[in-house]
C-alpha cells in the first residue's frame, strides 16, 4: 500500500515538473518569436536619419530624435522622484510603522492602485497637473502622473525585498553599536539591492511602454525640447509610445511603427542592464 501512495506521489511530481518546465518553454519561445519577429521587422528601417532627425511632412522625412529626447526626459524626470519617495516609503513600513493594521491598509491600496488602467490616471493627471496646477500639456505633467503610476510598484517591490533581508543581519549590526539608520543604510539596503533594482526595471518597462496617459498629460509635438523646455509648463512632446501609436493607427505607418518598437525593446535593455549593473556595484561597494 505505501509502495503505491510513493508511485503515486513520484508520477504527479513528474507530471508538475513537467507541466512547470512545459510552461516555461513556452513562455520563453513566445517571448523570443515575439522579439524575433519585432527586430526582423523594425531593424531594417532604422538609419542613421531615422535615428538624427525631427519628422517633417513638408520635407517629407522620417525621424524619431524629439521623441527619442522626450522618451529619455521622461524616464529621468519619473525616477528621481518616484525612486527616493518609493523606496523611502518601503523603509519606513517596514522598519519603523509600529501600526500594522495602517501597513496592511497601505499594501492593500497600493496593489489596489496598482491594477488601476493607466487611461484612468491619464484622466486625473490632466485634471490635476494639466489644468489644476496649470503646468499644461508638458511633459512635466506627464512625468507626475507616471510617478503616482509607478509608486505603488517600487514601494511594494522594495518592501517585500527589505522583508526578505534576515532579522540577524540587523541585531548583529545593532548589537556592534550602530545606529538605526546606519543599520538601515549599511547594512539592510545593500542586502535588498536586487530587489530595489527590480522595482527600478519594472518601473522603467511601465514608463516606456505608456502611451495612454502620457496623451492627456505629455502631448503629442514632435518638437525639438532642451533639458530646461521639458522641465518647464507647456513643454509638451511625444515620446516613442506615443509616436508608434500615431504612426501605426493615425498614418498606417507599419514600418515606422515596427522600427521605434525595436528601438523600444533596445532601449529597454539597454537601461534594464544598467539598473542590474549599478545594483551590482552597490554591493560590491558595501562588501556583499
Amino acid at each position: 500500500m505505501k509502495d503505491n501512495i510513493s508511485l503515486l506521489r513520484k508520477i504527479k511530481g513528474a507530471v508538475l515538473r513537467g507541466l512547470v518546465w512545459l510552461s516555461a518553454v513556452f513562455i520563453c519561445l513566445m517571448l523570443a518569436g515575439m522579439i524575433f519577429f519585432i527586430l526582423k521587422r523594425g531593424l531594417p528601417h532604422i538609419t542613421l536619419d531615422f535615428l538624427t532627425q525631427k519628422p517633417s511632412l513638408l520635407n517629407d522625412t522620417v525621424g524619431i530624435l524629439p521623441n527619442l529626447l522626450n522618451t529619455l526626459y521622461i524616464i529621468l524626470m519619473t525616477l528621481v522622484i518616484v525612486m527616493p519617495l518609493g523606496v523611502g516609503s518601503a523603509i519606513y513600513l517596514r522598519e519603523y510603522a509600529k501600526n500594522q493594521k495602517a501597513v496592511r491598509l497601505i499594501e492593500l491600496a497600493a496593489e489596489t492602485l496598482s491594477g488601476i488602467p493607466s487611461i484612468i490616471y491619464g484622466l486625473v493627471g490632466m485634471l490635476i497637473f494639466v489644468q489644476f496646477c496649470s503646468l499644461g500639456t508638458s511633459l512635466i505633467a506627464g512625468a507626475l502622473t507616471l510617478v503616482i503610476m509607478t509608486l505603488p510598484t517600487v514601494m511594494r517591490t522594495t518592501q517585500e525585498s527589505l522583508k526578505t533581508v534576515p532579522d540577524s543581519y540587523r541585531e548583529g549590526a545593532l548589537g556592534l553599536g550602530s545606529g538605526k539608520w546606519h543599520m538601515i543604510r549599511t547594512v539592510v539596503l545593500p542586502s535588498a539591492s536586487d530587489g530595489i533594482a527590480a522595482g527600478c526595471i519594472l518601473a522603467i518597462g511601465r514608463i516606456v511602454g505608456e502611451s495612454a496617459a502620457l496623451l492627456f498629460t505629455a502631448g503629442m509635438a514632435n518638437e525639438m525640447l532642451n533639458l530646461k523646455e521639458a522641465v518647464s509648463p507647456g513643454g509638451a512632446g511625444s515620446t516613442l509610445t506615443v509616436s508608434m501609436y500615431m504612426y501605426a493607427k493615425e498614418r498606417g505607418d507599419f514600418e515606422t511603427a515596427f522600427a521605434i518598437a525595436a528601438i523600444l525593446l533596445i532601449l529597454t535593455l539597454l537601461i534594464n542592464s544598467a539598473a542590474r549593473f549599478a545594483a551590482k556595484l552597490l554591493q560590491k561597494g558595501t562588501g556583499k
